[in-house]
């Protein structure tokens, strides 16, 4: 299966039109506000001898702190261009980067095959994928765990469309990161709430813990005060 065209141009368009200035995409948040206190709820119930995968990388802000943590980190994205600018920022190469569809269930089997069992971050990727495409996104964490890895998955809930209109319909119209995600087709908080647990089940995972979160942003509203977007996040196994 692969994903429709109409998507995979939506990121690379998104991609080649990001500078690699840090925090210019809108949910490239420092890790000290993701991967750091994500990894606190994963840590209790993941071996950390095991490597990691950040799946939908991006620019690989998140993959370069993994890699401190883990003896081995992979960042895969669906984008080139995503890949591109992740391997330009890691400047010391700390991480592994590759393009990777997360619907290609050949090419994830091969990396799997590749790396053994692994443990997967997989942070605000469900509620972006078209409808079609979220249940071999799940099955795709799934495969790359294995018997023996664990996974942390944080998805944006139904709220979050509330702020993000919000936000969109201020004074001076969406701030500019923001307006950059609709100009590109991006579809934040697409997948309702529910939707989440339901596909991680049927992808014959077992949530081991859960609960509440938000995820912060790096755009601000006209009054200063930072988006952070609900969000639920989820430590799973297979089942």
């Amino acid at each position: 299966m692969s994903v429709p065209e109409r998507y995979r141009q939506a990121w690379e368009s998104y991609w080649q039109n990001t500078s690699d200035a840090p925090g210019e995409a809108i949910w490239d948040a420092d890790p000290s506000l993701s991967a750091i206190p994500h990894l606190a709820l994963l840590a209790p119930h993941a071996d950390a001898t095991l490597p990691i995968a950040d799946l939908g990388c991006g620019n690989g802000t998140q993959t370069r702190y993994l890699a401190t943590r883990f003896p081995r980190a992979i960042g895969v994205d669906l984008s080139h261009a995503a890949i591109e600018h992740a391997r330009r920022a890691d400047t010391e190469k700390v991480a592994e980067f590759e393009q990777l569809s997360l619907t290609d269930t050949a090419r994830v089997r091969e990396l799997h095959e590749r790396l053994g069992d692994v443990n997967v971050y997989l942070r605000a990727v469900i509620h972006q994928s078209d409808a079609p495409d979220r249940p071999p996104v799940a099955e795709a964490v799934a495969t790359l765990l294995g018997r023996r890895g664990r996974a942390f998955v944080a998805e944006l809930t139904e709220e979050s469309k509330t702020v993000l209109r919000e936000a969109a319909q201020s004074p001076g119209g969406p701030p500019p990161k923001l307006r950059r995600v609709f100009d590109h087709d991006l579809r934040p908080a697409d997948a309702r709430t529910a939707e989440v647990p339901e596909l991680l089940r049927e992808a014959g995972l077992t949530v081991l813990a859960h609960g509440p979160t938000t995820l912060p942003q790096t755009e601000y509203r006209a009054d200063g005060t930072r988006i952070d977007l609900p969000a639920h996040w989820y430590v799973v196994a297979r089942a």
